[in-house]
């Protein structure tokens, strides 16, 4: 055994033959590997290697090769057979790679075997998340909750696991910065950090708790934006709010939540929220880290799940983005909150683009958009006003400008959505329960209250949409 140079990226594995030289260490074989319980998937097996090259890629590696591998007897120390990890391991030496990134979940035992006999560093799909998660972090909370699932996964493997990347490029901010911290850490101290961790994030969900009651009191319409990675939710909410967060066809691209408060073309207050991606095979601890983000979409009155119309495994991320959702304790089937939203109807073929727009016309059915150039907005305005009033009476109620208990009482019950003040009287228009007018009718019975014509389906132009 020679010594490792002290320069080269830290290792997973002591054995200094599985060190990958300075200059191969961003160049990487993307490896997904064929079972047989994956057979009944919905995805094709080159659509998932698409998707594990794209997640290798947004973080700057570069992708030299991808492959998929049929494993008929999965091997309990390295998951792949014997005879292709010889093959792999020479076209890993000729071709200068220093990073094999493996499709699929591994315990430790087998990434460190692998390492060994592919003599390179090894990294599997939670991992892979895990990285681009730790370089999309901006804010404190985001950090958090990337070091919370990183510390989960890395509990039952050796603290040196994946620290090679963040050397080589600077450091992501998760695991508060350079690697030579967490290589002094053993599992105890781990464990210490998990709990700390765990103790700020509930301070967040705390004061996300206090945020939500403070909206609940204004009170705006919270409608939240959810979809798989790279559907185009950052568009259509830049679109909508005309808001210039983030948005690249990148997976992974927003990770840190978003809020705006924007008036719809109806005169209605809403606020709409960007949430972090999801994607097929999320580990639970990653859900759990996550939680107090993912927290704003059980709250939100409306969500919208964003599908990639175009893209050939829509319907397979359609059930990825429910099961986690239900992981939530939101069951798509019977809750009347979420609303489909099919993007990227540009790309589609005119045929199948028309017969959408066609679909989409219906009550409550899809709604067909493309964030890109704004068709379809005006239909999920109007969506957006249907559900906000469905079930409500919306009145007319004259109040004195004097009595401030009884505009109190309107503005705490209902979704008053116009006032009108002249020199005696507020004249407002309010979205109302039905018991809950036949309740002011008792306690305010000289009032006049009115009943208005039903909502006008109505939207002005583009250029009437404000964001604030």
């Amino acid at each position: 055994m020679t010594d490792r140079p002290a320069d080269e990226p830290a290792l997973l594995s002591d054995t200094p033959e599985a060190a990958p030289a300075e200059q191969s260490a961003r160049r990487a074989l993307v490896i997904h590997p064929i079972l047989r319980e994956d057979l009944d998937d919905r995805r094709s097996p080159e659509s998932r290697l698409e998707e594990a090259v794209g997640l290798t890629a947004a973080i700057e590696l570069e992708v030299v090769a991808a492959e998929c591998v049929r494993v008929t007897r999965p091997k309990p120390a390295t998951l792949l057979g014997g005879g292709y990890l010889e093959e792999a391991a020479r076209r890993i030496a000729e071709l200068g790679i220093g990073l094999v990134v493996v499709d699929h979940a591994l315990t430790p035992v087998q990434q460190r075997n692998l390492e060994r006999d592919l003599k390179a560093k090894v990294i599997d799909r939670t991992g892979l998340i895990l990285e681009i998660f730790g370089a999309r972090a901006r804010t404190r909370e985001g950090q958090l909750q990337v070091e919370l699932a990183a510390l989960t996964y890395q509990r039952s493997r050796l603290v040196r696991s994946w620290t090679h990347l963040e050397r080589q490029r600077g450091g992501f901010g998760f695991l508060g910065g350079p690697g030579e911290s967490q290589l002094e850490m053993d599992r105890r101290l781990i464990g210490d950090r998990i709990i700390k961790l765990k103790a700020e994030l509930e301070e967040v969900r705390r004061t996300r708790g206090l945020h939500r009651k403070a909206r609940e009191r204004v009170p705006y319409p919270v409608v939240a934006l959810v979809g798989y990675t790279n559907a185009g939710k950052s568009t259509l909410f830049n679109r909508m709010a005309r808001a210039d967060v983030f948005a690249k066809d990148l997976l992974f691209a927003t990770l840190d939540p978003t809020m705006r408060s924007i008036v719809l073309p109806s005169g209605r207050k809403i606020i709409l929220s960007d949430t972090v991606g999801f994607i097929s095979d999320l580990p639970h601890h990653l859900v759990e880290a996550f939680r107090a983000t993912l927290e704003e979409v059980l709250a939100a009155d409306i969500i919208l799940h964003v599908r990639d119309a175009a893209h050939p495994d829509s319907e397979a991320q359609r059930a990825d983005v429910e099961s986690v959702l239900g992981e939530l304790g939101i069951e798509v089937e019977t809750d009347t909150r979420v609303v489909e939203v099919l993007n990227k109807i540009d790309k589609l073929p005119p045929l199948d683009r028309d017969a959408l727009v066609r679909q989409s016309r219906r009550p409550d059915g899809l709604v067909a958009v493309s964030a890109l150039t704004g068709e379809g907005l005006e239909s999920l305005f109007n969506v957006l006003d249907r559900r906000m009033v469905a079930g409500r009476d919306v009145v007319r109620v004259s109040v004195p400008v004097g009595d401030g208990a009884a505009a109190a009482w309107l503005y705490a019950r209902g979704e008053v959505t116009e006032r009108e003040d002249d020199d005696d009287h507020s004249h407002l228009t309010v979205a109302l329960e039905p018991a809950d007018v036949a309740r002011f009718r008792d306690r305010f019975p000289d009032y006049l209250v009115t009943d208005t014509p039903p909502l006008v389906e109505r939207v002005a132009p583009e250029s009437q949409v404000q964001a604030s």
